[in-house]
């Protein structure tokens, strides 16, 4: 079986968001390839395999499978194309535990239709703020199946980069993951945002696809703009493209292959 690693949402080697991405030939159990992802340590690894026409897909961090990932499908579309599984010309569909995904090459970049997710306002969560020293403006939360997404917002980028969070205490908390965000000071940009979720296994994901599935409604509503761009501030760096389309939202970025290898086990 091929194994990848990819530099999602960057055109540069080693920046943006490392994802394993491998392709099975047959289907495996979920025990091996959580081992899988251990054994690779990154966020996210990638578990693709053809389905008619389109891929399965899943993904597991170190600890846990998760049911929805950007980067890595981003990953994985690079991959297929790369390795000539479909013309560049043709959209791949993939199959997952989120529904379908859709990616299509857009220009130079790879275009992901991902589903759009919405946050609602609650009560502020004292040992979150203080697990990360911020004071947030606006809490909200989503709830999914394996717990509770939280989105903070903060007044500067000044405050989302200068975070260091307390991750014994972050975890004690009930968020699954936190995303930090605030308006950008670049004009290149129109907000940034931090991803925290040590509860799964990632104490900070360098760059979070999935996350701007809310960071885009969110942001739309407040600055009345469709189509937005993100920078995720953690210490690789990486920027996503986000257009909202109401229940849908499309990601853009870039990838680079990092390495590949055979696995042999």
């Amino acid at each position: 079986m091929k194994l990848f690693q990819v530099d999602a949402f960057t055109d540069t080697p080693f920046a943006g968001n490392p994802a394993g991405v491998c392709i099975l030939d047959e289907l495996k159990p979920d025990a091996w390839m959580t081992s899988v992802a251990r054994e690779m340590n990154l966020s996210e690894t990638a578990f693709l395999r053809q389905n008619g026409s389109g891929y399965d897909l899943r993904w597991f961090t170190p600890t846990t499978e998760v049911s929805l990932c950007g980067h890595a499908s981003l990953a994985s579309a690079h991959i297929i194309w790369q390795e000539r599984l479909v013309a560049e010309t043709q959209s791949i569909s993939f199959s997952t535990k989120s529904g379908f995904l859709l990616a299509r090459k857009a220009a130079d970049a790879i275009e992901m239709d991902f589903p759009a997710r919405s946050v609602q306002s609650r009560d502020g969560n004292r040992d979150l703020n203080r697990s990360l020293g911020i004071t947030p403006s606006f809490t909200g939360s989503f709830a999914g199946p394996k717990g509770e997404i939280f989105l903070l917002q903060v007044g500067t980028d000044r405050e989302v980069k200068g975070i260091v969070p307390d991750y014994h205490l972050l975890r004690s908390t009930s968020a699954r993951a936190v995303i930090v965000t605030s308006p950008s000071s670049n004009p290149a940009y129109d907000f940034v945002s931090r991803y925290f979720a040590p509860a799964v296994g990632i104490d900070e994901d360098p760059v979070t696809g999935s996350a701007h599935c809310y960071l885009a409604p969110f942001w739309s509503a407040r600055l009345g703009k469709q189509r937005l761009t993100g920078y995720q501030a953690s210490q690789r760096t990486g920027m996503v493209t986000c257009t909202f389309l109401g229940d849908r939202v499309l990601l853009a970025g870039k990838a680079v292959t990092v390495f590949r290898a055979e696995l042999l086990v």
